[in-house]
């Protein structure tokens, strides 16, 4: 299982760099009129530059990749039933994503801020879990069916 681990998390740091430099094109494409915003402006604010924000902020992704690639093995564990394993891999996402989004200025420093990005977190960690657990339903009762079970 540490081995497991490990390789998900080597593979987990370039996989959260890809992911947030494509999410800041996404943003860029909708928002920017022509132009490219590697980072928002408050984080450019805070650290001083827009290069030095730009490798905080990839850094940060490459974390993020990390603990999402790292604790995908959660579900692996045979020994736990499906709520224990959603909880705990909320829990640990959670508990990364808040504060890398605080750092990064991707949230309102405010009580609302953090509830809005924290629902907004929620809302997509629920559709993604509701999309995975129906997809892996039919593919279970393919097999099943396979094999002769009902």
């Amino acid at each position: 299982m540490f081995k497991k681990v490990v390789a998900r998390a080597a593979l987990g740091f370039p996989i959260g760099i890809s992911i947030g430099y494509i999410i800041t094109i996404i943003i860029s494409l909708l928002y920017g009129e022509g132009e490219y915003y590697p980072c928002v402006d408050a984080l450019k604010d805070a650290i001083g530059s827009e290069s030095a924000a730009v490798v905080f902020q990839a850094f940060l992704c490459g974390i993020l990749g990390i603990v999402f690639a790292a604790a995908s093995v959660i579900w692996e564990i045979e020994s736990w039933n499906l709520v224990k394993k959603s909880g705990v891999y909320f829990l640990i996402t959670a508990l990364t994503m808040m504060p890398i989004a605080y750092f990064t200025n991707w949230m309102p420093h405010t009580v609302g801020g953090f509830l809005t990005y924290f629902g907004i977190f929620l809302l997509i960690f629920v559709v993604v879990w509701l999309i995975l657990y129906f997809v892996w339903k039919k593919k279970i009762r393919i097999i099943n069916s396979k094999v002769g079970n009902p």
